[in-house]
């Protein structure tokens, strides 16, 4: 029997990420990603969110961290969103075909 009722979703602040998404910032966000992935998960939340607002740049190591995100959350059930994506983001994503892992719809 689950004891758990049906699944709500318990807003969490998203996580900011940096204004360089690159190799240099990797460690740090990678960091910042799983605690804000693990906060997520015990608020009880349905997704786990990032604010790309004030990026400006994204490589490939910072494309790493957000699928590494996108799969930690999905292990745990939660939703990826990505908010505010800006052209650079959304085009890395789009020439990666990677567009598809990720809620980038506005915060209800």
């Amino acid at each position: 029997m689950n004891s758990q009722g049906p699944a709500v979703d318990i807003p969490v602040e998203p996580l900011i990420a940096p204004n360089r998404l690159t190799a240099d910032s990797r460690l740090d966000f990678r960091r910042s990603v799983l605690e804000s992935l693990e906060q997520a998960a015990n608020a009880g939340a349905g997704a786990v969110e990032v604010d790309l607002s004030i990026t400006t740049e994204m490589d490939a190591s910072g494309l790493g961290v957000l699928v590494l995100l996108q799969k930690r959350a999905r292990e745990r059930g939660l939703e990826t969103r990505l908010l505010n994506a800006p052209r650079v983001v959304r085009q890395m994503l789009n020439v990666t075909r990677l567009e598809a892992l990720f809620d980038m719809s506005p915060r209800a």
